[in-house]
């Protein structure tokens, strides 16, 4: 314990935790140089409609997320985060040129199974290592900082790209053959994080039964689930933006933009959720949510719909660090990695549904119809959350397991 303290950081966080942080920001640069552009490249240069981008999407996302429940169980049955979230960062690295490279989506369906794979293999174990950055009353703080470099590298990586393409005119496809460059600084970046032994016994049973997990995480499992089936991927908000008269650049920048909130918001709301509770702060995000997608659905206004994009960008940081917080929170330490993977799988299935209905409701119905289902479902998902998690929320069920 003498050791931990030597190398605590302000508020109780660790060089791990900063590590891990700029691990996330390194990698979330490379995602998000290629992100927004890739609905684009598939409408414009592939010449695909909306239903392939849900399809597409909708599978890379679902893939991450249905991974990293296997790998979370892994971890947990190992006992061992770094080896893995290594190779899930190199995975990533390698996968994104191989977009460039596409003549059909079914190239880029491919590159982008591969990159989630590699994210879903590396994100539960990573969020382990999260969790035992720090000691439990500064695990959202832990959560939050590392959301903040997720969200600050999904600011920067748009702001790279439109820098590529517009002041040095390079073409799009090179964009995505450079994004290998900060995925291998991420590698490097978990390489130097030091993996903590968990100080369990190390023998225990992992058992992956749903029904083996504390009841009042199902419940959260349940209400994540019933608010994800309208969460549809952000594609078609970037499309929705373009479509309304938005330049290319100017949608970039719009992204870029939303990404930065996300990234300002990001601590503070793990802080907050340590405080207040993690429910409450939950909430709030998920009226976000209805806000921006009822406006989207409504309004036609660009300006307008610029700054509910911006809005959205709270939503997405109060949600990633608060939610997997929570999960954390709902289960024992040594089953984190595997709570935190269910957690994920349980978003990413709900996910699929989403970007697929939604695809079909942006080439079938209208483009309104997403956003009208996607606000519908937030209602149900902020019922849900009030109905089956008691309380604020604030305290971890571990004291109770």
């Amino acid at each position: 314990m003498k050791s931990a303290k030597k190398t605590s950081f302000f508020s109780g966080l660790t060089r791990n935790t900063f590590l891990l942080a700029l691990t996330s920001l390194f990698a979330d640069i490379s995602s998000e140089m290629l992100y927004p552009i890739l609905p684009i490249f598939l409408t414009q240069n592939l010449k695909v409609g909306g239903s392939i981008v849900g399809i597409v999407e909708g599978v890379a996302e679902t893939t991450q997320n249905i991974v990293q429940g296997f790998s979370g169980w892994l971890s947990d049955k190992w006992q061992k985060r770094k080896g893995i979230a290594v190779f899930g960062y190199i995975l990533g690295a390698i996968s994104k040129p191989f977009i460039g490279m596409a003549t059909g989506w079914p190239v880029v369906l491919g590159a982008r199974f591969m990159d989630r794979f590699g994210s879903g293999t590396r994100s539960a174990p990573r969020d382990a290592m999260i969790a035992a950055s720090a000691d439990e009353k500064m695990r959202g703080n832990a959560f939050g900082l590392e959301g903040a470099g997720d969200n600050l590298g999904a600011f920067i990586g748009p702001l790279i790209a439109v820098a590529l393409l517009f002041l040095l005119e390079i073409n799009i496809r090179a964009v995505f053959y450079l994004s290998v460059i900060p995925g291998g600084l991420a590698v490097l970046m978990i390489i130097a994080v030091s993996e903590r032994k968990v100080a369990f016994q190390l023998k225990v049973k992992i058992d992956l039964s749903y029904r083996q997990v504390p009841a009042g995480y199902r419940k959260y499992l349940l209400a994540t689930a019933l608010f994800g089936i309208g969460n549809s991927s952000n594609a078609f908000l970037i499309l929705q933006t373009k479509d309304l008269g938005a330049s290319f650049k100017n949608t970039i920048l719009i992204y870029a933009a939303f990404n930065l909130l996300a990234a300002l918001i990001s601590y503070p709301s793990g802080n907050l959720s340590d405080k207040l509770g993690r429910k409450n702060i939950l909430l709030v995000s998920f009226i976000i949510f209805l806000i921006t997608y009822t406006g989207f659905a409504f309004t036609k206004n660009l300006w307008l719909i610029g700054g509910l994009f911006c809005l959205y960008g709270l939503y997405q940081g109060i949600f990633r660090s608060v939610g997997k917080a929570t999960a954390a929170d709902l289960v024992p330490a040594h089953l984190r990695a595997s709570g935190i993977g269910w957690y994920s799988t349980m978003v990413g299935l709900s996910g699929l549904v989403a970007s697929i209905v939604a695809g079909q409701l942006w080439d079938k119905v209208s483009h309104q119809a997403v956003f009208l289902y996607g606000a519908a479902f937030s209602i149900v998902g902020i019922i849900s959350l009030i109905i089956l998690i008691p309380g604020s929320q604030q305290k971890s069920v571990n004291h109770n397991i």
